[in-house]
């Protein structure tokens, strides 16, 4: 599985640099150009797609150990919006930036996670358990700690990336599992195609907002780059601390800590595009924080795989 990841991390940077390269003035044409609309496509493809991939015996944790996932999820919506709100006060940045980084802390954890925890030797029924709960509860949970975190308190502020979340991420993922699981043709045509398919909309959900960003970005330094590693960096140490109090193992503590450390900013980046418009700086952070907890949660598992758990049976 990490030579997937890796090679996704790879077209990663070449697409996005492709983007922000791109000579849209010279060719009179853009291929990179965005609307709302096509980034929630792209959301609802990539949703449908991994809601495809999750089986049955994925779900295990589920119900044999539902408080392990509530501790992981309680962990990850308190945490990451408290780090990022945190960061905000402390590193300086104007309110779009800082918005488009508290949207990064309340979105919920990313697929990926589920890839890097298997290249880790953590526990992958645990993350992929996480990941499905935090998703599901988006639509309360992300309009619920941004009205916390950032006081928006309209009615329709809040309604908006509710339904949003409900209709365009809980819902195609849903489908695509109840239709995986219903359908074994389905099923196998997913086994082989859905993974690529949520990659690349994934790279085009990145490339687009890299585009639409390319002067806002050549004036984006340090400052945010080191804001969005603090925010990274507390959620790792968020998920390892609270498993090892919690008493988990450590297969289940590496899955705990990517989880929580890695967020859905794909996710962040159509929510920052339809509450704050296309042009938005928000979009600049959800984005760089894609590459970024990819890169470092590639690291982080490619560490973990050198140094393999010994002497613990994974239960999941």
């Amino acid at each position: 599985m990490s030579h997937i990841f890796r090679s996704l991390l790879f077209w990663l940077v070449v697409t996005s640099g492709i983007a922000f390269f791109w000579p849209a003035n010279d060719f009179g044409l853009d291929p990179f150009a965005s609307t709302p609309l096509l980034l929630w496509s792209l959301i609802v493809i990539t949703m449908f797609s991994l809601g495809t991939l999750v089986r049955q015996d994925e779900l295990v944790p589920l119900r044999e150990r539902p408080w392990w996932v509530a501790l992981g999820v309680a962990a990850q919506v308190t945490v990451m919006p408290a780090a990022a709100w945190l960061v905000t006060r402390v590193v300086p940045m104007n309110e779009e930036l800082a918005a488009g980084v508290i949207l990064v802390g309340c979105v919920p954890g990313a697929m990926a996670s589920n890839v890097l925890t298997s290249t880790a030797g953590g526990s992958v029924a645990y993350s992929v358990s996480l990941t499905s709960v935090a998703t599901l509860l988006s639509p309360i949970s992300v309009p619920a700690v941004l009205w916390i975190v950032t006081g928006m308190q309209s009615q329709q502020s809040l309604t908006k990336p509710a339904l949003l979340l409900a209709l365009l991420v809980v819902l195609p993922t849903i489908f695509g599992f109840v239709v995986s699981q219903s359908l074994h043709t389905v099923q196998q045509i997913a086994a082989r195609f859905s993974s690529p398919l949520a990659s690349v909309a994934l790279l085009w959900i990145i490339a687009t907002v890299v585009a639409a960003n390319r002067e806002k970005l050549v004036s984006v330094g340090g400052v945010l780059v080191a804001a969005l590693l603090m925010v990274n960096a507390i959620g790792y140490l968020a998920g390892w601390s609270v498993g090892g109090l919690a008493g988990l193992g450590e297969r289940y503590r590496r899955a705990l800590t990517l989880e929580v450390g890695m967020q859905n900013a794909g996710l962040g980046t159509a929510l920052a595009v339809s509450l704050y418009g296309t042009s938005t700086l928000a979009t600049i952070p959800t984005a760089a924080y894609t590459f970024g907890c990819m890169l470092t949660g590639t690291v982080l598992a490619v560490f973990w795989r050198r140094n393999p758990v010994t002497g613990e049976i994974d239960k999941s």
